[in-house]
């Protein structure tokens, strides 16, 4: 089995402020640079040391050059920047090569209280519904993931995404290492969050065939944009639909029509 990882930052141990995931702002971002590292290299032991033969990386977060990849183990393969392709923080996967999917450091979605940093994959939205659920990162990505019939075996992050996770995938492995409250995070001793998502990889990879994605037949999107002249600008997206001067509406059956909707109109990637 091969194993592929999408790190996110957001949701990593400790972090609580937007100085914290950005490059640009040394001083708060290089710790929080380190224990994004250790919690991916800790998700990539437990998986080779349950037995898989590989782990493929996707560094997917903002610039996706935040992981140290001297930092991580031996037998990995690692993804940096952007592609420019659709699948954006999944860059990479297939429906051949890969057993399983991880998520480390993953948020919760837009308007949730549970992050202080909650998002749904830029800050230019109050919030995405898909199929009338207030939709994440990780739920587009689990979509992604469903696509190609790659079952999702762990995430880890904050308990409000780690709750919504075991609703989508009953069977899942979920690490919380953080919960939010306002503008604060309680969070796991870094060392204690490291240790339990070694644990989590190794049960995750004994498990993955249980954590097959269900997806729907048919997928309604909509973006409520801040702005109304954001939106009206991303509603001649082929197929769009604006609604209420601020809410772009996409429709489809087939989901990589949908992730091709999300580059263009919602991602940043």
């Amino acid at each position: 089995m091969k194993v592929f990882l999408s790190a996110d930052m957001e949701g990593t141990c400790g972090i609580v402020s937007w100085p914290e995931t950005e490059r640009s702002t040394p001083m708060d971002y290089t710790p929080a640079q380190k224990q994004m590292t250790r919690e991916v290299a800790a998700a990539c032991r437990g998986a080779l040391a349950a037995g898989a033969e590989e782990v493929l990386v996707k560094d997917a977060h903002d610039s996706a050059r935040n992981l140290d990849p001297a930092g991580l183990p031996r037998g990995i393969k690692m993804n940096r920047s952007w592609s420019g392709d659709p699948l954006s923080m999944m860059s990479g996967l297939d429906k051949d090569s890969y057993g399983a999917v991880f998520f480390t450091g993953y948020h919760a979605w837009a308007g949730c209280p549970g992050n202080p940093l909650s998002h749904t994959m830029n800050g230019r939205n109050d919030h995405v519904t898909l199929n009338g659920t207030l939709c994440s990162e990780f739920l587009i990505n689990s979509y992604t993931a469903g696509y190609y019939g790659v079952p999702v075996a762990l995430v880890t992050g904050d308990q409000a995404l780690c709750d919504f996770a075991k609703t989508l995938i009953p069977a899942i492995t979920t690490v919380p290492v953080n919960v939010g409250r306002g503008g604060s995070v309680t969070s796991l001793h870094p060392d204690e969050a490291v240790e339990r998502i070694e644990a989590a990889a190794k049960e995750a990879v004994a498990k993955a065939d249980q954590c097959i994605v269900p997806m729907p037949e048919h997928f309604h999107m909509e973006i409520d944009f801040f702005k109304h002249h954001v939106a009206y600008s991303k509603s001649f997206y082929p197929g769009a639909v604006l609604k209420d001067d601020k809410f772009v509406c996409f429709d489809s059956d087939d989901w990589f029509e949908m992730l091709r909707f999300c580059h263009f109109v919602l991602s940043d990637a």
